[in-house]
């Protein structure tokens, strides 16, 4: 993955406002939340049959999941680190076979997966700016 890969994720979401005085654990948050956005915003075109704008919008939430890959720090925990990698992978793949085979479900699937991810994230908060003061 590349610095441009991120990058772009990361203007993506900077129309949520707060990205120039985020932490990095809130940007963290704010790439989730947009790829979540995205996903639900992916499977209404798809439902509607909007095949244009489907694959835009996925495609631009496996650049954002590309973003939240980018982020991670090996130095933190490699083993916590190559398994978010995978997950961030399978998550990227699962989103291209969704655009491929028109598939709500597999948008559920990512959806639910990135949720679980970002409840865990928004919870070690907390505990992440107390060990970083």
């Amino acid at each position: 993955m590349g610095f441009g890969y991120g990058a772009g994720a990361y203007q993506q979401v900077r129309s949520h406002g707060g990205v120039e005085s985020a932490d990095p654990h809130g940007l963290i948050t704010l790439l989730m939340d947009g790829a979540l956005e995205r996903l639900v915003k992916a499977r209404a075109h798809m439902l509607r049959g909007e095949v244009a704008a489907k694959g835009e919008t996925i495609s631009r939430c496996i650049e954002i999941i590309g973003g939240l890959r980018d982020s991670l720090d090996p130095k933190v925990d490699t083993a916590m680190v190559e398994r978010l990698d995978s997950l961030y992978e399978y998550m990227s793949r699962r989103l291209l076979q969704a655009n491929l085979r028109d598939d709500a479900d597999i948008l559920d699937e990512v959806s639910g997966l990135l949720q679980q991810l970002r409840d865990s994230w928004v919870q070690i908060a907390p505990v992440a700016r107390a060990v970083g003061a």
